[in-house]
């Protein structure tokens, strides 16, 4: 399986709380709502601009924070295609890979620019800017848990297993 995606980078610092990527003050909203405030507190333009695909970069512990799985939602709703980071806080991470978000670890975050085309081969660990011609090479996701993303997170993927036949499920 071969996943490609594409878009513009955007590009935060080090330590993004889950807290700016789902207000707390959103949470007895739908998610379109709290979707439309995601991020507002770095970037105001970003979820009225962010375009299905584009891909958000992130220094050190992208997605400190309390555990809410809303900062997770928040991007995917809004179709982000995929996350890098420098490195990411544990439960934003897992949350990412559940709600069928890429997440990737990515060291050389700080040569991406804002507005930089990227493009993300999640499960070969490869990044292009195509927008300054570099490439990148970096620890993909595993095939079994890329399956899971692809599927559309943790709840689809075991939804289908579920509902196959059944030499699938033993």
């Amino acid at each position: 399986m071969t996943v490609r995606l594409r878009g513009r980078a955007w590009v935060f610092g080090s330590d993004v709380n889950t807290d700016v990527m789902a207000p707390g003050l959103y949470f007895k909203a739908p998610m379109a709502e709290m979707a439309r405030h995601c991020m507002e507190a770095l970037d105001p333009r970003f979820a009225a601009e962010v375009r299905p695909g584009d891909i958000v970069v992130g220094g050190e512990r992208f997605g400190v924070g309390s555990a809410r799985e809303q900062a997770a939602m928040a991007l995917t709703h809004l179709g982000v295609g995929a996350v890098l980071a420098v490195s990411f806080g544990r439960i934003f991470y897992r949350n990412a890979l559940n709600f069928g978000l890429p997440a990737l670890f990515f060291p050389q975050a700080a040569e991406i620019h804002a507005g930089d085309e990227l493009e993300v081969e999640p499960l070969a660990g490869l990044v292009r800017n195509t927008t300054r011609g570099r490439e990148y090479r970096v620890d993909g996701i595993p095939a079994h848990l890329m399956d899971m993303v692809a599927a559309g997170g943790l709840m689809p993927y075991l939804k289908r297993r579920l509902a196959g036949p059944r030499e699938e499920r033993d």
